[in-house]
């Protein structure tokens, strides 16, 4: 059986050895691009089932090779890993706003970005057979098929992968408040206490931003205080 291959990228030698060292000892095949340019050329070679991607590159910079990688469709499912020192909130949403499915912040403990390198070949591994591409909660409607969202008779929304299969989980159990950390393990695949909840909370305000623009400002995703978020039928 051939080992998984994970694309990492990053202008720092050291970075990339760590990861390099890291990630062959869990069994993956690593293939190593110390630039965005030659990111995108090790792509069209040969596609990973994971890219790990710094941010600040001297040339392309991550977000840019990430918005490049997911304009076209053959890279839809594309795991995307954004590895940077840039930790503020604001970065964080840019990178997924990009396309990123995770952000682990530098300096990183070498083990937690092991278990979410897992998850996520793991989940694009998995593939969901869905009883109906289509689903309608109140107002709200998604189609699998094509990861768009349509409130009441307004017009597509599209949607990232990762923005998909979470508003997916989230109308299928419409009416549960659903914590951040229980999205983390049912959404991303991660083992408990493993993942950030910022990367949900960001999640939610993307979907928010796109979903409630349509729908003239109406809440469509509740904050449950003290609980996590919830979708009303």
């Amino acid at each position: 059986m051939s080992k998984p291959y994970i694309l990492a990228v990053d202008d720092d030698p050291d970075v990339l050895g760590t990861l390099y060292r890291a990630l062959t000892r869990e069994g993956f095949e690593v293939g190593r691009a110390t630039s965005g340019l030659e990111a995108l050329k090790m792509l069209a070679a040969r596609r990973p089932e994971l890219i790990i991607l710094d941010i600040i590159m001297p040339g392309l910079d991550g977000l840019t090779v990430c918005r490049r990688v997911r304009a076209d469709s053959q890279y839809d499912d594309l795991a995307i890993l954004f590895l940077t020192a840039r930790g503020h909130t604001d970065d964080i949403v840019d990178g997924l706003d990009a396309g990123g499915d995770d952000y682990v912040v530098k300096p990183f403990e070498v083990a937690e970005l092991a278990a979410r390198v897992r998850a996520l070949i793991r989940r694009g591994q998995r593939s969901a057979i869905l009883e109906s591409p289509r689903l309608t909660v109140g107002r709200l409607q998604l189609d699998s098929s094509t990861h768009q969202a349509v409130v009441a008779d307004g017009a597509p929304i599209q949607l990232t992968a990762t923005e998909h299969r979470l508003l997916r989980y989230m109308m299928e159990h419409a009416n549960q408040a659903l914590s951040p950390q229980h999205l983390l393990e049912a959404v991303w695949d991660y083992p408990p206490h493993t993942g950030d909840p910022d990367l949900v909370r960001a999640h939610v305000r993307n979907l928010r931003a796109k979903l409630e623009q349509s729908a003239n400002e109406e809440t469509l995703i509740r904050t449950i205080h003290g609980v996590g978020y919830m979708i009303s039928g």
